[in-house]
């Protein structure tokens, strides 16, 4: 039941998406717009209690139980990007809007935009640990939280590639070729 909650958030999560930029532009209904794309963080909640009550009825927590922690860590990190993302390249693509602001290329300014990137998936990370945690808690000792305490696991590497990555940005800044060198 949890994996077919995890899938139906995520299509919801675009469903509410498509409506909500729907609304915006075809329809000209920016607040409504506003309202239906403020109804996703309902569908991390769902995913949430079904969770608990997956593991309060006794389910050994597996897999799935971590699969939803991490989906619900990054859908309340990352599901704001997401939607100022896909909305700039609707309006750009479909709707006369400016394009898109690219991130920086060169130099520290991509250092920073690295950073600001690996921090909003650190947050999703740490989010997930923290409801991992909550999830063994819950379960207590009288059940295997050895799948939950591997997710957290998986949640630290994650970091460390975020980190690695930023750092490698900051310590190796990539630099515009000059006209001399490419020529």
């Amino acid at each position: 039941m949890i994996v077919a909650l995890i899938i139906a958030c995520e299509v919801g999560f675009w469903v509410l998406l498509a409506v909500g930029l729907a609304l915006r532009y075809v329809a000209k209904m920016p607040r409504a717009s506003v309202v239906v794309l403020l109804c996703e963080p309902m569908l991390e909640l769902v995913l949430f209690v079904a969770t608990a009550i997956d593991l309060r009825n006794g389910a050994e927590p597996d897999m799935r139980h971590g699969i939803a922690a991490a989906y619900i860590g990054f859908s309340v990190a990352l599901g704001h990007q997401t939607i100022r993302w896909a909305d700039a390249r609707v309006a750009h693509r479909f709707f006369d809007g400016p394009p898109p602001v690219k991130p920086p290329r060169y130099g520290m300014a991509r250092a920073v935009h690295e950073w600001k990137t690996a921090a909003r998936w650190i947050l999703a990370a740490v989010i997930a640990m923290a409801l991992l945690q909550g999830a063994i808690w819950y379960v207590g000792d009288d059940g295997d939280v050895g799948s939950l305490r591997e997710w957290q696991t998986r949640m630290l590497f994650m970091i460390g590639i975020n980190v690695v990555i930023a750092l490698s940005y900051t310590l190796w800044p990539k630099r515009e070729r000059s006209d001399s060198a490419t020529g």
